[in-house]
């Protein structure tokens, strides 16, 4: 079984290493993909928006273990959830939002059968004693149900959704990566059911009009520009720059896509 995780634990620390050796420790055929550890630290939001962005590239029968976790060692669950194709292991605190989003028949069990933890099971350390054994154990064969009860009613975050005109669509700055690219709550499509990318478009931020584009090229470096992005979201980015630092915008940045009326030219004769 192929197991992709996700966390804010970083590189610097032995936390994602020790992960690991718990889980080649019960199953040492394991075969484990990064996605990534660089969450912002506890940023909930971001990690739904990287492992929401990542899961559907991975093969069916993949086990996704996420690991974002300011609440652990409170009262709050560990989540199993069984989509079509894939399983997911997380917190119970919206780090499964844009999962629940873009997969169909979702059931999740709240993972309570400390058989399958590692014993003693710190407070501040849930991804090594609960997680970890538990995805190893999922990927040697046990049965999902076999972890816990039924969980009808997972945490999902407030999503903020794009606010739809004739004329524009409003949106914000949900995630910004590594590259100082912005990217918003607006997914592609909202964008080409009203015509193909070009000059029927500009997007507005903070007092700046930028044309959206096809890539990044499209401007000259050091100049920003609007695309989609390949999460298939809308993003503001500067051409070899970053859109954080030029245009000062960060998470919760205000957005407006406006549909421009092109006016037919004259034929002529």
């Amino acid at each position: 079984m192929i197991l992709a995780f996700l966390s804010d634990f970083g590189l610097k620390d032995p936390y994602v290493g020790i992960v690991k050796a718990v889980m080649l420790g019960i199953n040492p055929a394991l075969h484990i993909v990064d996605i990534s550890h660089q969450v912002t630290s506890q940023d909930i939001m971001g990690g739904a928006f990287m492992l929401g962005s990542a899961f559907r590239e991975f093969p069916p029968g993949t086990c996704f273990l996420a690991i974002v976790d300011p609440g652990v060692g409170s009262p709050r669950a560990g989540l199993l959830a069984v989509t079509k194709r894939y399983i997911f292991l997380a917190p119970d605190n919206g780090l499964l939002t844009m999962v629940f989003r873009y997969s169909e028949q979702v059931t999740c069990f709240s993972i309570k059968n400390s058989r399958y933890f590692r014993h003693p099971v710190s407070n501040t350390f849930h991804g090594r004693d609960i997680f970890a054994p538990v995805a190893a154990h999922l990927s040697l064969g046990a049965e999902p149900h076999s972890f816990g009860p039924l969980c009808p009613d997972p945490v999902r975050l407030p999503w903020p959704e794009p606010v739809i005109r004739e004329q524009y669509i409003g949106g914000e700055v949900i995630y910004m990566d590594g590259f100082g690219s912005l990217i918003l709550n607006i997914p592609a499509d909202l964008i080409q059911q009203r015509g193909p990318v070009g000059k029927m478009f500009e997007v507005n931020i903070k007092g700046m009009e930028l044309p959206l584009l096809s890539t990044y090229s499209d401007v000259a470096k050091g100049k920003p520009l609007a695309l989609i992005g390949s999460s298939g979201f809308l993003e503001v980015a500067v051409n070899q720059g970053s859109a954080a630092e030029v245009l000062d915008a960060g998470v919760g940045e205000k957005v407006v896509v406006i549909s421009k009326k092109i006016t037919p030219q004259k034929q002529d004769g």
